[in-house]
């Protein structure tokens, strides 16, 4: 998947790469085809590990955590770009749904 991200991605695109591999894990790039080809930028999210999933999961079952507390808007579709606005900000959001049949 990682390397048919690089081959689809258009001139001037980024491609992000948000979960991680196991340990070790290579693909070839081709430099020069990033840079004078086709302009792309590459670009990582942090992911937590299954460890960190199995955690919050044991949390969320618990009730230990005020999940619904942590969504603090909700958009429809026709809203989403506000949503994403949001998001963008990192000030007033914690969670932003979409609801597309909201």
């Amino acid at each position: 998947a990682l390397l048919q991200a690089l081959e689809a991605v258009e001139r001037g695109g980024t491609v992000l790469f948000f979960a991680p591999t196991d340990p070790g894990v290579t693909i070839p790039v081709s430099i020069n085809e990033l840079f004078f080809r086709n302009d792309v930028t590459i670009t990582t999210s942090y992911a937590g590990s299954p460890a960190d999933y199995q955690t919050a999961l044991r949390l969320v079952r618990a009730a230990s955590l005020p999940v619904r507390q942590m969504i603090t808007h909700r958009f429809g579709l026709a809203e989403a770009g506000r949503g994403f606005q949001l998001v963008a900000e990192a000030k007033s959001s914690i969670k932003v749904i979409i609801e597309p049949s909201r």
